[in-house]
């Protein structure tokens, strides 16, 4: 089964700001979303569900200092990233 990623002009934004910043990420970062399309419990994402006022949305990993936030719908086959940046920017 694979998903959907769904861009809103408000992550791509985020997300142009994130590889400007860090321009060395960029070839993990696609790689990252194409595995996240493919599979994204595959173990090297290490998805994990989020809490308190992040309740709701999951994460996924980068590296082990880079994460993006996601809304992951299941049901639909949609994954809809909601933020990217270092551990504590995201969460």
């Amino acid at each position: 089964m694979s998903f959907q990623l769904i861009f809103t002009a408000q992550y791509e934004k985020r997300a142009a700001r994130f590889l400007k910043s860090h321009p060395e990420l960029e070839k993990q970062y696609l790689k990252m979303l194409q595995l996240l399309e493919l599979n994204p419990h595959h173990l090297s994402l290490r998805l994990h569900a989020l809490s308190g006022k992040l309740q709701g949305l999951h994460s996924v990993s980068i590296n082990l200092s880079y994460r993006i936030t996601l809304e992951l719908l299941i049901h639909d086959e949609e994954i809809i990233p909601v933020n990217v940046g270092d551990h504590d920017g995201v969460y």
